[in-house]
Parts: structure tokens; sequence; C-alpha cells
């Protein structure tokens, strides 16, 4: 969402959110998702440097595809938004307590080792990517009963931001603001409790380079410091969708405990690496349904930058990891395609 420069503009973009949060409500939401993904086939020929971002960013993730196939999932994934907006905008009236369970889906075989540690009453960090639904993964845990705090970043519209504090929190999910949470999750893993992450930014230059799909991504380190220093388990969770009736499918791809981690000399690059694997296996379960348009690969690590041989450390830490294979390690070591947008 752009910033808003003015006032005005902040007023007029949250009453244009709301009013078409009521609009919705006029509508079966069967309907209100067809519209969505008329709209977002719309949008998807009218923006044509997020459709070639998107298409770019396949290419790599998914070689070998023909065009079609990438021209295929760039939109799907603008009718995955859109329905994704639709879903986050109906929410507050279609997930309640006496709903959910029509809703979820659980992938028992997955989760269930997940709701064990849930059960537990000890300390759990949850976390996924931009994928599925992302946004009903907090509620979902709200609503089976299960207190979860989730670290957010403030959207820059400070009306939208409170209203959408607002949805999430309605169903029992906390709210950490991003900025300066660092004591507060602490907090919340020394009462036992869980904290939520969405874990697939681009972190910059100063995070830590770890692979996915087949290329490095500066990848946050907070997760695994935290994990590391408060001896945490991370499950790697997701809600993707299986219909257009607000349906999800809930699984989880791994579960990283830390004897798991105790085995490695870079317990921090292995457990960086091993949930954003978990991540890229989920993306892989409906790629539509991955916010391939975010600049996930925007940041390349400081010898790609500056044209020098590939680090001697990093090519350990790389070959370090269980599921390292020849061919991933290639291509791994080659520097990222030139960006799009």
């Amino acid at each position: 969402m752009a910033k808003p420069k003015t006032k005005a503009a902040m007023w007029s973009q949250y009453l244009a959110i709301r009013a078409a949060e009521t609009a919705l409500c006029i509508w079966p939401h069967s309907s209100n998702m067809r519209f969505g993904a008329g709209l977002g086939r719309l949008v998807c020929q009218i923006d044509k440097k997020h459709r070639n971002r998107i298409i770019h960013n396949l290419r790599f993730s998914f070689p070998g595809q023909s065009e079609s196939y990438y021209q295929d999932i760039a939109q799907r994934t603008f009718e995955h938004l859109l329905k994704l907006f639709v879903e986050i905008l109906h929410s507050p009236r279609l997930l309640h307590h006496d709903s959910w369970g029509d809703l979820a889906q659980i992938k028992a075989p997955s989760i269930a080792p997940a709701v064990e540690l849930l059960n537990s009453g000890k300390p759990v960090i949850m976390l996924t990517g931009h994928f599925g639904n992302w946004e009903v993964m907090g509620t979902l845990m709200g609503l089976m009963g299960y207190d979860m705090d989730a670290i957010a970043r403030p959207l820059d519209n400070p009306l939208v931001d409170d209203w959408m504090r607002g949805v999430r929190e309605k169903r029992g999910l906390r709210v950490i603001t991003k900025w300066d949470a660092t004591d507060r999750m602490i907090e919340v893993l020394d009462n036992g409790g869980a904290l939520g992450f969405i874990a697939d930014q681009n972190a910059g230059d100063r995070g830590i380079f770890v692979p996915f799909f087949g290329k490095l991504a500066s990848t946050y380190k907070s997760i695994g410091l935290l994990a590391i220093q408060k001896n945490v388990p991370i499950v790697c969770g997701y809600a993707k969708r299986v219909n257009d009736a607000m349906g999800y499918e809930i699984g989880a791809t791994d579960i990283i405990y830390p004897e798991d981690w105790k085995k490695h000399d870079d317990q921090l690059y292995y457990v960086t690496a091993r949930y954003m694997r978990a991540i890229e296996m989920m993306v892989r379960l409906a790629p539509e349904q991955y916010f391939w348009m975010h600049r996930r690969w925007k940041s390349r690590p400081r010898h790609e930058r500056l044209g020098k041989p590939f680090p001697s450390g990093l090519r350990r830490s790389l070959q370090d990891l269980p599921w390292m294979t020849d061919e991933l390690f290639e291509n791994v070591m080659q520097p990222m395609p030139d960006a799009v947008g």
C-alpha cells in the first residue's frame, strides 16, 4: 500500500477500504471471490511492472518451464492476491468460533507435532511466508484457543493500521509492533507463549544470505538468534486456500528442534537456511499463492556486488546443509539474474 502524502489522502485511503468492506457484505462470499479473481485478471493486464517482476522471479525459481506456464502463474498470482484482499475484508464476518471448524482443513500428519508443542505450555516460534492466506493463520490460532503474539510492521497509514490491528486482535491474536519489539518477544517466550513471524522478507545488505529457490536471499537473523538463545523449537506452518468458499488447508512443512541445530558449527546459518527451505516447500505446494511481486532477492551478498570470489566461509556453511546437493550448490554459486522493475 502506497504511503499517503497528506492527511486527506490518508483518510481517502482508509474510507475507500472501509467502503469496500461494507460493500462486500451485500453479496455472498463466493460472488465476492469471483469478483476478486476477475479484478486480479484485469490488474494483471494493466500492471506490467509487477507482472514482469513475477515472471522474472518465476523463470529462475522454476527453470525449464514454458512461457505459457510463467504467464499463467503470474495471472493466477494476481487473482490470488485480490481474493486475499477480499478474504481479509470479509474475515471479521465469516471467521468466528462457530465457523472455523468448517473452514480449516487440518492436515493432521504434518500439524500434529505442532499441536503437541502448543499444548505443552512451553514456548514455540511459529512462522510462515507470504504464502496462501498468511493473515488467517493467527486468526485461526486464536479461534482454536491458542494465544499467540505476532510480529507485524506498522502500516504506513495509521488509520488503516489501527483498523487492521483491530481485525487481527478481535479473534485473540496479539500484535507486537516490529520496531523495538525485542523485549516483548523475549517476555512472550519466557512466559511459555507462541510467537509468530512472517519470515521471508528481504533483510537488506546486513542480512544472512541463505538459499531460496536456488539463489541466495537476504534473511533476517533475529528469528534464528531468538530460537538459539531461548532454546525454542520453530514450527513452519501455512494456510493454503483450497476453494473459493474461504476454506484452507492448515499444515506444516517442517519443525526445527534445538537438537537439530546443535549438531552444526554455524547454528544460525543452519536454522535460517532450514526455515527458508520450509517456506520454499510451502510455495511449491501452490506457486500461484505466493507473493512473487515482492523483491525477495533484491539485496545481494557483498562478494556478488563487488564481483569477488565466493567466500570460503559461506561455501562451508552451504556444504554443511544436509539437503545440499551438487546441482543446488552450483546453482547457488551463480550470480543472481538482473532484476526487473
